[in-house]
């Protein structure tokens, strides 16, 4: 069975419950986002599970972990991957999924807090 012909579990990380199984053509990263019955989610985990089966193991099941957030719109690319938020504030996590401590919810553009990155 090919990982493309997989059904995929969604799973709320908090409170955990399954959300259902969606049938996916794209392999979802964690900070990836997933619209999912309406509602948009960040991919916190996937998880493949494997059976041996005729001596080889095979895929069996995949699994992702995600928690309910909002799809951010200010984006910053870092060393080939896509962070949240501007990624020249020496605030920002450089991260897929946390803009920064002091501004999670943003924008970046009016925060009081903004600093200039000597170097990115």
């Amino acid at each position: 069975m090919e990982p493309d012909s997989l059904q995929t579990e969604v799973i709320l990380t908090h409170p955990r419950e399954s959300l259902g199984k969606v049938q996916l053509d794209w392999t979802p990263q964690p900070g990836n986002y997933l619209d999912f019955e309406g509602k948009t989610y960040a991919v916190l985990e996937r998880r493949h599970q494997y059976q041996l089966r005729a001596g080889r193991y095979r895929l069996h099941n995949i699994a992702i972990y995600v928690q309910s957030a909002k799809r951010p719109f200010e984006k910053s690319l870092v060393a080939g991957r896509w962070v949240v938020g501007d990624a020249t504030c020496s605030y920002n996590a450089h991260s897929e999924i946390m803009r920064c401590a002091v501004n999670p919810d943003g924008p970046c553009e009016s925060c009081r807090f903004y600093e200039k990155l000597e170097t990115i």
